[in-house]
């Protein structure tokens, strides 16, 4: 596969050929603009049997640094928008070479063993990205994964995950280099995770291993990556608590990480929140700089 780094945004299949773990299914990606958030709308994706990865070249202000983008939806559709396009255009306004994931969201109907397909997509995404950083001018070993509500669960999966889902992945070298969470699901725990998304991903009846596996708060160790949070104290929708005992876990094994709890901002707010004039964005460089992940 070639590619130029050169080249405007690109929609890349995530898998040459037959996509694993799939099954025959009649559901194709539908995409559409949901104004029941606000007047303006956000661009939502759903029904995604054929993953992919669109690159967002940062070309010549580019400065070796890349991040993988997940956005939300709850397992169940995507916020391809304000919690991915949007995004990595400010990542490539600071010189940063992104990529965004339309990952598949979890369906018996349509694929096996659902509950590790969206891990094996962004595990894909990892080994993308890594193996193709020449092409795209950038460090392989300053790439990042990032993610919003949902999407940050998987994120923060993909950083406490590090073992290959896919056999052909065995020898790959699969661990982000830096996680940023914004109001991230983080726990499957009954008294803090968000059973939307834990449904979405495990069903009804998850098998308590499973919850264990992917409450993501009792996966980390000291591999885990330097790791910038944010999440709102009113958030009604992904208790606060999510990042905060991800933050608290990340201290006690002595793993960078930063938290921005805001007072108000409920949840979904992707790159702006309305209730305060500071930009978590900004900060979000500014650590990436204290942290040496760019210049």
């Amino acid at each position: 596969m070639s590619i130029s780094f050169l080249s405007a945004q690109q929609v890349i299949p995530l898998y040459e050929g037959a996509v694993p773990n799939a099954k025959p299914c009649d559901e194709k990606d539908h995409q559409f603009v949901d104004t029941s958030w606000n007047k303006n709308g956000i661009l939502i994706v759903d029904h995604i049997t054929k993953p992919t990865i669109t690159v967002y070249p940062a070309k010549e202000k580019r400065n070796g640094t890349s991040v993988i983008i997940c956005p939300g939806g709850g397992y169940g559709i995507l916020a391809a928008g304000h919690e991915g396009s949007d995004v990595a255009q400010r990542f490539n306004d600071a010189g940063i070479t992104a990529f965004v994931v339309r990952y598949r969201v979890p369906k018996d109907e349509c694929m096996f063993n659902k509950a590790f397909v969206p891990l094996m997509d962004a595990q894909q995404a990892i080994w993308f990205v890594r193996t193709h950083a020449q092409e795209y001018g950038i460090d392989a070993h300053k790439i990042g994964i990032m993610g919003f509500s949902a999407g940050g669960h998987l994120a923060s999966t993909a950083g406490t995950h590090f073992e290959p889902v896919r056999k052909e992945l065995a020898d790959a070298d699969l661990r982000p280099d830096f996680m940023l969470l914004i109001y991230p699901v983080i726990s499957f725990d009954d008294s803090i995770g968000h059973m939307g998304s834990r449904e979405n991903l495990l069903g009804k009846n998850a098998d308590k291993a499973l919850v264990q596996f992917f409450s993501n708060e009792k996966q980390i160790t000291t591999k885990t990556p330097p790791t910038f949070l944010v999440h709102a104290s009113d958030d009604n929708v992904v208790m606060p608590e999510n990042s905060i005992r991800f933050y608290q876990a990340l201290l006690k094994n002595k793993v960078p990480a930063e938290l921005h709890l805001y007072e108000h901002g409920g949840h979904g707010f992707g790159l702006h929140n309305p209730f305060t004039d500071e930009d978590w964005f900004k900060s979000c460089i500014e650590w990436m700089r204290t942290n040496k992940l760019i210049p």
